[in-house]
């Protein structure tokens, strides 16, 4: 394999800088293991450092001396000299049949198993279950295949590096493959000042804790028995609310699968227990299926006094009338909020494939009432300029490197909260009308750089112009506030298009149906909010004024 990139071993220089990274902010945290590899490591040749990242980089922990050819490294099996004496790879490791499987090719598969002409024209799939049916013991590679030049290696440190990544990241998805689009320039992130102070991990105990719920994690994505995995969780951190976010969540997923399998009760359980937004409605929903109407009508009456989010209470307005049927009493009146205006558009089928909703654009845009497509991303974006650095703020387990386009508790309950009068001064400039120097001072110093907000490649300088002058405070700011009510649900759902009259100042929002297509829960939340605070929405449904689209 051969390497474009200008630096060749920027992998390496990489991952050197996360370990030089975590050793800096976590040194007081690590475990002997962690703190002897990395020293270690440090001390190895340039291709065996750069042959043991590349490995790690890669699924699995077996790899043929044949498929690790880097240029820059050169051999492979040379290179990999001083991570055997040091432990960390063996080259020799015992092999059975479905690894054999995962490493070698067909024809190859028939070389090492010495397979009659009969055989070797069966599928692989088919070989694999004639041949696992017979009991076949574990061996090494040259056992298998003497001769062979080839050497199958394991690599024995994958799961301290595993821990390494997680600590690093702090999450289950982000790869060491993060680096890569950052150092070629594809993203560009902010970079967030991170003190001590604002530590994701402050207890060895949070590392660990950390690293055993992924664990669990990868578990029940291997379909592994949900009471089992359970056994294995850690406790709940007294201590860190982000580490027990993510041991609720993963809770809420068993619970899921639970209800699935119709197994009401263990998910009822851990429903009622895990905390995870959503949990309680989910509970309501099994207490129905499972015929206790009076259990389910009073956590529903619960949720209607408190509901935890918009969300909820929207499912309670719909449940609380079907249990009052279930219970026969008076039926509970479902409260019908639609105040926004509807309109049919005939529009003219487009001529080139175009979906309704850049056909409607084009059919309403006037010359000097021009129609954008933005959906969620205007509304989204100019909260993202205004708020940008209290979203950025440093603050414990909100950040944890470099590759970061929003907070790691973005959706967590007290987002808001936790950065509640860094807002609320933000959100002040609405009404002094700072908010306009605010926002064109982001958009220029920021330009380009990763937010979960921003739509760089939606935002103009003009559209930001036009909808500073056409878009009131006071309906931003509702929006603004509706948005931090519940991130995660409330940063979609809003309309597809918006009509500026720059000459009058004003607006309107127009969500887009086409033949057949029936708002979402998050869409009529936004439309009854719009609606309710006197802002100008619509819904716009449209049919193909020739033939069919």
């Amino acid at each position: 394999m051969s390497s474009a990139h200008p630096r060749p071993f920027y992998y390496l220089e990489n991952f050197e800088t996360a370990l030089s990274w975590l050793r800096q902010r976590y040194d007081d945290l690590l475990s002997d293991e962690e703190r002897a590899f990395m020293t270690t490591f440090e001390a190895l040749p340039i291709p065996s450092r750069a042959l043991l990242v590349r490995m790690i980089m890669r699924k699995g922990d077996l790899f043929r001396s044949s498929k690790l050819g880097y240029e820059e490294i050169g051999c492979p099996r040379a290179a990999a000299r001083a991570l055997i004496e040091a432990g960390w790879v063996d080259e020799r490791p015992l092999l059975g049949i479905s690894a054999l499987f995962a490493l070698f090719r067909k024809d190859e598969l028939a070389e090492i198993f010495r397979l009659p002409p009969s055989a070797r024209s069966l599928l692989k799939p088919d070989l694999f279950a004639r041949l696992a049916a017979h009991s076949i013991e574990c061996r090494t590679f040259d056992a298998w295949w003497p001769g062979s030049p080839e050497v199958v290696f394991r690599v024995r440190v994958l799961d301290l590096c595993e821990r390494l990544r997680l600590m690093f990241f702090g999450n289950f998805d982000q790869t060491w493959s993060e680096f890569v689009l950052a150092d070629l320039g594809i993203f560009n992130y902010e970079k967030v000042p991170l003190s001590p102070a604002a530590r994701a991990f402050q207890r060895r105990e949070h590392i660990d804790d950390f690293h055993a719920i992924f664990r669990c994690r990868q578990r029940f994505q291997r379909d592994e028995p949900a009471d089992r995995i359970l056994e294995d969780l850690p406790a709940p951190p007294a201590d860190n609310a982000w580490l027990a976010s993510r041991r609720a969540k993963l809770i809420f997923r068993m619970a899921q699968r639970y209800e699935k399998a119709q197994e009401l009760h263990a998910a009822l359980d851990l429903y009622r227990t895990c905390g995870h937004p959503g949990a309680r409605v989910r509970a309501i929903r099994v207490l129905e299926r499972a015929e206790r109407w009076s259990e389910a009508a009073e956590l529903a009456r619960q949720a209607e006094l408190a509901p935890e989010d918009d969300v909820e209470r929207q499912h309670v307005s719909r449940i609380l009338p079907r249990l009052a049927r279930r219970l026969g009493g008076p039926p509970a009146s479902r409260r019908r909020t639609e105040g926004w205006t509807t309109f049919n558009l005939s529009v003219p089928a487009p001529e080139v494939e175009l979906s309704v909703e850049h056909a409607t654009r084009a059919f309403l845009t006037e010359p000097h009432a021009p129609v954008h497509y933005v959906e969620n991303s205007l509304i989204n974006s100019l909260f993202g300029l205004l708020c940008w650095d209290v979203i950025f703020l440093p603050l414990p387990g909100a950040f944890f490197h470099e590759f970061h386009a929003a907070p790691a508790d973005l959706f967590a309950p007290d987002f808001q909260r936790r950065r509640e009068a860094h807002f609320e001064a933000c959100l002040t400039q609405l009404s002094t009308g700072e908010y306009r120097a605010t926002m064109r001072r982001t958009f220029e110093r920021k330009a380009g750089i990763q937010s979960v907000f921003v739509s760089w490649g939606l935002l103009t300088s003009e559209l930001l112009e036009v909808a500073l002058e056409c878009l009131p405070p006071a309906h931003l700011e509702r929006c603004f506030r509706r948005i931090l009510q519940d991130v995660k649900s409330n940063r979609a759902g809003l309309p597809d298009l918006i009509q500026f009259w720059p000459r009058e100042r004003r607006y309107r929002m127009i969500e887009v149906k086409g033949p057949g297509d029936r708002l979402q829960d998050n869409q009529i939340r936004w439309l009854e909010f719009c609606a309710s605070h006197g802002m100008p929405v619509s819904v716009c449904h449209v049919r193909w004024a020739e033939g069919v689209h």
